[in-house]
């Protein structure tokens, strides 16, 4: 091997070993007791358009970049500068595609919901194109605070500018609106006047699985109630139901997730998410 290779594998060799020490090293230290680094300084928005020439937009992807590379550190976020951070480019560019992003996942759902759901509102409105700020803000303010008349209006606003979500966009609207009526019967004929009139075939679709499953759960309903007449007292199990000749068997859901019977009532199973159950 001649003098020059062998002088460029002892550099690799030095390279890797040193690439291996601060690897070990950074792997063996451990994490601060806090991620929250103070003394960040998020300058304000008429200073930033000093600073920028006037130029709103150049001072909201620079202070965007910023926030993206420092408002995270040891894999947690520092919400207090975020917040103060994002507020300030949804100030100077509402429309700023990054900075909602960044605000529905760091903010909304890292603790500062109310935070979040602002920058989504400017975004909603600035980006009347975009259907994912409506959406956003439509589920989160069902998910946070269950206040479906005005998720199902920012959810119909995304469906109204998207193409290939539209249909699952309103087929949420309407489920929402669907669930808040305890009723299984009045739910049912709403559901049922939703898909008639829809003219989307894909949300008709959509819309027959889910009054085929809710369908199911009247007919358990009704047997149940017709037990409970003939027998005179509650049904401890849905078997007594084709035991007494009320039922056939039980009727199938479309969508394979069923039915449960939970304190005596038979209601429609959900699929469950770990960490995010009621």
């Amino acid at each position: 091997m001649s003098r020059q290779n062998l002088g460029y594998l002892l550099l690799a060799l030095l390279g890797f070993i040193l690439f291996f020490s601060a690897s070990h090293w950074r792997t063996n230290t451990p994490m601060p007791a806090s991620a929250a680094i103070e003394g960040r300084v998020v300058i304000a928005a008429p200073v930033l358009l000093v600073l920028f020439g006037g130029d709103r937009f150049l001072a909201a992807n620079l202070e965007t970049m910023r926030l993206a590379a420092t408002g995270v550190d040891w894999g947690l976020a520092d919400t207090d500068y975020l917040v103060r951070a994002q507020q300030v480019v949804a100030e100077l560019n509402p429309c700023h595609e990054d900075n909602y992003y960044l605000a529905n996942g760091l903010l909304t759902w890292g603790g500062a919901y109310r935070e979040g759901r602002e920058v989504l509102r400017r975004a909603s409105v600035c980006r009347f194109w975009d259907e994912y700020p409506p959406f956003f803000y439509g589920f989160n303010k069902f998910f946070f605070e269950r206040d479906v008349t005005v998720a199902a209006t920012y959810l119909e606003k995304a469906a109204s500018r998207a193409t290939l979500n539209a249909a699952g966009f309103r087929k949420l609207a309407i489920m929402l609106k669907a669930e808040q009526i305890e009723d299984e019967r009045l739910a049912l004929e709403f559901l049922q006047s939703e898909r008639d009139q829809a003219s989307d075939s894909k949300l008709k679709v959509m819309l027959d699985k889910r009054v085929q499953r809710l369908r199911g759960l009247v007919v358990l309903r009704d047997a149940q109630r017709r037990f409970e007449a003939r027998v005179g007292k509650p049904l401890a199990e849905p078997e007594q139901l084709i035991e007494e000749g009320l039922l056939s068997a039980f009727p199938e859901d479309p969508l394979q997730l069923g039915y449960e019977f939970i304190n005596k009532r038979f209601v429609l199973k959900k699929m469950k998410v770990a960490g995010v159950e009621e």
